[in-house]
């Protein structure tokens, strides 16, 4: 059967790579993934989903449906198509729908004598405003039992933790004056912004190995000789344990405001994302790495023990999930450059593309086929929640 399913993603290869193809000749951001949704939406309405467009208040947000009878496996399939500003698409996207796609078309086609369902949720905006938080909050993600994912990288393997992220703006406003004439009857809201910088080296010291605190001027204070009135900073805080990094988060509003007290001004605080760390389940990540040794995918490599932020996290915080990555550029290349961009369409990228619907609906195929595999699944999900909080 399985050799069957990858001969269906085969006979659409041609269609599948110009999709990915054509994204990556037309980038678009932040939640503006009009032409992207749009090519991905119609060819699963083409065949059989039924599709709805602009969920969770998103434009360029989906969710895709095949149903076969109202038992079995409920599979998630989330991809994402968004680019990055200036750069177009540094980061691999553009493969990851048309992959996503093709693996869940050909489960449809192939599968006949199992009850099952597949949702292909299309999340927008990863890079910026992280499509998949607006997509929880609306109650989405409720309707499937795992959630799978694929993503271009230099070396085939899947992830164990990534970082917690929450990010900050905070405006201090303090009083103008003449910074020679009247300096007496100014108040510095840069004062406030450098004192809330130092605060975060003191308390840089006293946190766990694992957090990092990142800072910087967003808006330039004005003219040295002004005492000025406005300034804004941005701040990220990231953790591999969500739990601990509140704690974190707690102190560093203290901070934030003990800088306008020693200051003499007032602050506004403003939270921006906030990502959650991933819940490992490494049977599903094994499974994912099983079906690459099967298909032949190149350059399988050990997990990667430890990554950066992503909505994906928060998703696993919820249902369990995996994300394969799949090799299409040289072991040690960086992501968001111009060597991803430059590769995007080569012959390895197209591969990519196709190696990844083939790990999907794979592993997808054995926990439809096996309900013993998807229950163990969710036990060890059960299990390591109450270890990666």
């Amino acid at each position: 059967m399985k050799e069957n399913l990858f001969k269906e993603i085969e006979i659409e290869k041609k269609k599948l790579i110009e999709m990915s193809d054509f994204i990556f000749d037309n980038p678009e951001y932040d939640g503006n993934e009009i032409k992207a949704a749009e090519i991905l939406t119609k060819y699963l309405e083409e065949n059989g989903f039924q599709v709805e467009r602009g969920i969770a208040d998103l434009p360029t947000a989906f969710r895709a449906v095949y149903k076969k009878g109202n038992e079995g496996a409920r599979i998630g399939i989330l991809c994402e198509y968004d680019a990055l500003q200036g750069l177009g698409h540094g980061c691999g996207h553009h493969m990851q729908g048309p992959s996503c796609v093709g693996a869940a078309v050909a489960l449809k086609n192939i599968i006949k004598d199992k009850d099952f369902s597949i949702v292909v949720y299309g999340t927008p905006g990863e890079e910026t405003f992280g499509g998949k938080l607006n997509m929880l909050k609306a109650g989405y993600f409720k309707d499937i039992d795992v959630a799978l994912m694929m993503h271009g990288a230099p070396d085939t393997c899947t992830d164990i933790k990534c970082l917690a992220q929450s990010a900050f703006t905070v405006t201090y406003h303090g009083k103008r004056a003449h910074a020679a004439l009247m300096p007496e009857s100014g108040r510095s809201a840069f004062d406030a912004l450098l004192l809330s910088f130092q605060g975060i080296e003191f308390m840089r010291e006293h946190v766990k190995d694992d957090v990092r605190m990142h800072y910087t001027v967003k808006e330039l204070p004005g003219p040295e000789n002004v005492v000025p009135a406005r300034a804004v900073g941005k701040f990220s805080l990231r953790s591999f344990s969500r739990e601990y990094l509140d704690t974190v988060v707690e102190r560093f509003k203290d901070v934030i405001r003990g800088a306008a007290i020693m200051s003499g001004v007032e602050y506004e605080l403003t939270e921006g994302k906030a990502l959650d760390n991933k819940i490992p389940v490494l049977s599903l990540n094994d499974l994912f790495i099983k079906n690459a040794e099967l298909i032949g995918i190149p350059g399988i490599t050990k997990p990667r023990e430890k990554t950066g932020s992503t909505d994906f996290g928060n998703v696993m915080h919820e249902i369990p999930g995996s994300c394969i990555r799949v090799k299409f550029v040289p072991t040690g290349t960086s992501s968001h450059s111009l060597d991803y961009v430059n590769a995007g369409k080569s012959e390895d990228a197209h591969n990519c593309v196709i190696y990844g619907a083939k790990a999907i609906a794979g592993t997808a195929y054995d926990m439809i086929n096996d309900e013993k595999i998807l229950q163990e699944i969710k036990e060890e999900y059960i299990n390591n929640r109450k270890i990666y909080k």
